[in-house]
């Protein structure tokens, strides 16, 4: 095919690496509305979890879930990026990468809201009855 040359900082500061995954962090949740979705859903779940106060069990399993479905997030907006990159027309194989990559988030964001109902219903029960 053809060989494409990136221009390689081997010996920059660690700070940098860090810096990047943020500024990606941050362009996602400016840019993509799911991800702001999942944002303030986890915001809802941690202001719950305090006044319901959750076990350090269901602490852990909600930060679990959280970093899972955003992460996933990420992921699907850079495949999304790199697909229009590679194929800004239409395309059947393109639209099949995509389509995957938002159906593991939509799987990771069902099963998240599946456990938080779990976690969440019998303390809300308790506390209105």
């Amino acid at each position: 095919m053809f060989k494409v040359k990136f221009k390689r900082e081997k010996n920059h500061p660690l700070w940098k690496s860090f810096y990047h995954a943020w500024e990606g962090i941050k362009e996602c949740l400016v840019t993509e509305r799911n991800m702001t979705i999942h944002f303030c859903f986890m915001i809802a779940v941690i202001i719950m979890g305090f006044i319901l106060n959750i076990s350090k069990g269901e602490w852990i399993t909600c930060l679990i879930l959280f970093v899972l479905v955003m992460s996933l997030e990420l992921v699907n907006t850079a495949i999304e990026t790199v697909v229009d990159i590679c194929s800004p027309t239409i395309n059947e194989k393109a639209k099949l990468a995509k389509d995957c990559a938002a159906g593991a988030v939509l799987l990771a964001a069902v099963i998240s809201a599946i456990i938080g109902l779990w976690i969440f219903i019998p303390k809300i029960i308790f506390v209105l009855g």
